[in-house]
């Protein structure tokens, strides 16, 4: 019986231990087989290339793990170049008319719109109201963390309401859209950084202090 209790303990307690290291794992992995992906293209096309003016390079360009690097590295100095070239006139003009060719396919629209407005709401404070805030959600006596996307007006009445994206755990792409008065956010002080690590990490990854209930009488936040 004792035995069997410390086995049990210590497999625990090397299973705790070893979970932050295998989740940081699956996420680099997850995230650099998608950046592969979409070098491997690219990759695969220079072999090809060189294939035929380097016959001796083939051998080196048949090993998977280098085809592989060579794809996140092409994948990333892609991004950074398109970063780059966006914050430049040219880039903006060619960026315009991508999204004037894009906003003429109506499926693909609407998901390539929705996603470009809410990064570029997440990016600016909203008026009446602080960007994170805990809303009553699922049942009454719980709170979720939520991040307000814009504060809307009620027809009749003037009354204020806030849209609030309530992400998911530990996916936050995922998740709810609420309608809430706004008299009824929970402010806090919270960056959407802390949120998402918050989100992310299961409650882990957390400041020490939130507020969780509203006091009363206080004025939403301007």
């Amino acid at each position: 019986m004792n035995r069997s209790f410390h086995f049990q303990r210590y497999l625990l307690t090397g299973l705790l231990t070893v979970f932050p290291l295998w989740l940081t794992f699956i996420v680099f992995q997850f995230v650099l087989t998608q950046l592969s992906r979409l070098g491997a293209p690219l990759v695969d096309a220079i072999a090809r290339g060189l294939e035929r003016l380097l016959p001796a390079a083939t051998l080196a360009l048949n090993l998977q793990w280098l085809r592989f690097l060579l794809a996140v590295v092409l994948t990333v100095g892609s991004l950074y170049l398109l970063g780059w070239l966006a914050n430049r006139v040219v880039g903006k003009r060619l960026l315009g008319l991508i999204d004037g060719v894009i906003e003429r396919i109506p499926l693909v629209q609407s998901i390539y719109g929705g996603t470009k407005k809410l990064l570029a709401v997440l990016q600016t404070r909203p008026e009446g109201a602080q960007r994170v805030v805990l809303i009553e959600f699922p049942h009454p006596g719980m709170r979720s963390v939520g991040l307000v996307t814009r504060v809307l007006r009620e027809e009749p009445g003037g009354r204020e309401l806030a849209a609030v994206y309530v992400p998911t755990t530990p996916n936050p792409t995922s998740g709810y859209l609420e309608v809430v008065p706004v008299e009824q956010l929970v402010p806090t002080d919270w960056t959407v950084d802390q949120a998402m690590a918050f989100i992310i990490s299961g409650g882990a990854v957390a400041p020490d202090r939130v507020p969780y209930s509203r006091r009363t009488g206080a004025r939403p936040p301007s």
